[in-house]
């Protein structure tokens, strides 16, 4: 398995940080701002970052899987990382202790 410096891995990583802020940004501020200042304004904008940087970070997952030739549970691992708070930071510090070990 290769090193991951590619310039699809440094997207990939990239793109896994701001899903990962705009899901907390959406759980943690968007969702109360909605739901209890009845400003809705506020989930509708996250959400559609959010869905964009989601869908991006698993498109850009597939592509990392190709070009690194990742086990294919690495791309599992991604998908469910993105489902969950912290997970694409903490599948990504993980994923760098494969890729250096």
């Amino acid at each position: 398995m290769q090193a991951s410096h590619s310039p699809a891995s440094t997207l990939f990583r990239n793109i896994g940080y701001a899903e990962g802020i705009s899901l907390l940004v959406l759980l943690g501020i968007a969702m109360p701002l909605k739901y209890l200042a009845g400003y809705p304004l506020a989930v509708k904008y996250t959400g559609w970052a959010h869905g964009l940087l989601f869908v991006a970070y698993l498109a850009l997952a597939l592509w990392v899987k190709e070009q690194s030739n990742w086990p294919f549970k690495y791309l599992i691992y991604a998908f469910l990382a993105a489902f969950f708070p912290f997970g694409t930071f903490i599948f990504d510090k993980w994923l760098q202790k494969q890729t250096h070990a």
